[in-house]
């Protein structure tokens, strides 16, 4: 049976003295009969009021929190509301001025000079934070050795000291990218609150330009917008990043900048160094103008991997601009590329894509993988079970990696992008993989010890087939058997 509105329940009330229209009589008829001459129990949970208006922030100064309150509209014999009757917002104002008392030690103070303990001995009173729940308000007696709880603190009190959870009904809470306090709710790479990954493109390459002489060579252009950008290389070489105005963040000029944070295009660059080999460099961004990367060559370039976010609209005009200043930036698969000659260090080889077929190495033939066992091994014992397109392909000296585009996720233990790169450990993978053909694959997560690498893994003679309305049905009906 339907239920009626907060304000009609308020006007049927008891007590109410004003003649009720035609209509909610028989409402109310309805309601009776149903509730208490039938027997029957109401159905379903009650309603909630609209939420009030957000309270004052709980500080004065620095972080604190808003509350906002509803209630619940129900009939006897109707279940609960579900759902939280208060829900609390941060609130972020001006920094608290120097020499400002932290919210805890004002609360510790309000006990100064009051008997405690059952006894008429006074104390003086300053935060402890080494007690189990750091939500109780737990102070320590200046000049003796215990500390006393006194109950909770008071909602929106930071839970330590240099952290950025708040206190909430004696819960230490951190607050989501919406703002409340609770909420699971985190930025995709785009930036965007609760976001799927689907406003903004990932780039992702290897600068292989070998170079013909030793100085800087362009890496690529950093356009404005972009987020969790990173580069890497193995080698004598350096990084070298330049602003917008042409003057170096480091490793400008001929001189090696030491390893430090660096504040460019308004993000912070972490650029790090280990002795012998090994360069990286990270930004959360966004970038609030271009940026250049480049390498100082000292040897011959290994490859220098890059990858970074960017926001659809600026992809065109990222890939306009790059390609009109002659840098080699390598487009995303099905081109294939080699190694450039030294002869030509402007003008990489390119390969057209090509279909898997015969090839001058021959490939030995590949095992029967198929069969309900194999099936449910791989789909059990897998990290990633999903759809895809197989946009490219690029053969190395130990293994094949294929760029695909995600279609239909089956099995996720962490997020998968729209665009992704598999690894099989081998140049003749198996099973082989057609470019432009859809596959159902299993695939593993395997991260390298220093955790610089990241890769989705298609194991040898493991799972992958060409996907097909049955075998849609079969990888369903695994999933039976061996859920997450």
């Amino acid at each position: 049976m339907g239920k009626l509105r907060q304000r009609e329940e308020e006007r049927l009330a008891p007590g109410h003295t004003g003649r009720p229209r035609p209509l909610r009589n028989l409402l109310l008829l309805l309601w009776t009969l149903l509730n208490c001459g039938l027997g029957v129990n109401a159905q379903g949970p009650g309603e909630w009021t609209p939420w009030g208006s957000w309270s004052r922030c709980s500080s004065s100064c620095g972080r604190g929190l808003s509350v906002r309150r509803r209630q619940c509209v129900r009939f006897p014999r109707e279940e609960l509301c579900w759902g939280d009757t208060h829900e609390y917002r941060l609130c972020q104002l001006p920094e608290c001025p120097p020499g400002a008392v932290p919210f805890r030690d004002l609360q510790c103070a309000l006990y100064n000079g009051h008997p405690v303990l059952g006894t008429q001995k006074t104390y003086q009173w300053v935060p402890f934070y080494g007690a189990p729940n750091q939500c109780d308000l737990n102070c320590l007696a200046e000049g003796h050795d215990f500390y006393h709880s006194f109950g909770r603190v008071l909602d929106g009190t930071p839970c330590r000291p240099g952290t950025q959870g708040l206190c909430v009904a004696g819960r230490c809470l951190s607050a989501g990218c919406d703002g409340l306090l609770g909420s699971d709710a985190r930025e995709d790479r785009c930036g965007r609150c609760g976001g799927a990954n689907d406003s903004c493109l990932f780039v992702q390459r290897v600068f292989r330009d070998a170079g013909a002489f030793a100085g800087y060579w362009n890496v690529t252009l950093i356009p404005e917008g972009a987020r969790h950008i990173r580069a890497a290389h193995r080698s004598r070489n350096h990084l070298a990043l330049m602003g917008g105005d042409g003057h170096y963040v480091f490793n400008g000029n001929w001189a090696v900048s030491p390893p430090g944070t660096y504040e460019a295009a308004g993000t912070r660059v972490v650029y790090t160094r280990v002795t012998g080999s090994e360069e990286t460099l990270r930004a959360a961004g966004p970038t609030s103008e271009d940026l250049l990367l480049q390498v100082l060559l000292q040897e011959p370039n290994p490859g220098v991997e890059f990858e970074f976010w960017l926001p659809r609209e600026r992809y065109g005009p990222f890939q306009a601009e790059a390609q009109g200043q002659g840098w080699s930036l390598r487009q995303p698969q099905p081109q294939e590329v080699d190694p450039q000659s030294p002869e030509s260090p402007a003008a990489p080889t390119v390969i057209p894509p090509r279909t898997l077929g015969p090839t001058p190495d021959p490939c030995p033939p590949c095992p029967d993988t198929r069969g309900r066992a194999h099936r449910l091994l791989h789909y059990c014992g897998s990290d990633f079970v999903f759809r895809a397109r197989v946009l490219g392909r690029v053969r190395q000296a130990q293994e094949t990696r294929y760029e695909v585009r995600v279609q239909l996720i089956y099995k996720n233990r962490s997020p998968l992008r729209a665009l992704e790169y598999v690894w099989a450990p081998s140049r003749c993978p198996c099973p082989p993989l057609a470019l432009h053909r859809d596959y159902l694959l299993a695939a593993r997560r395997l991260i390298s010890p220093d955790g610089t690498q990241d890769w989705l893994l298609l194991p040898h003679a493991g799972y992958a087939r060409p996907w097909s309305p049955a075998e849609d049905s079969r990888v369903r009906l695994a999933a039976r058997h061996c859920p997450l």
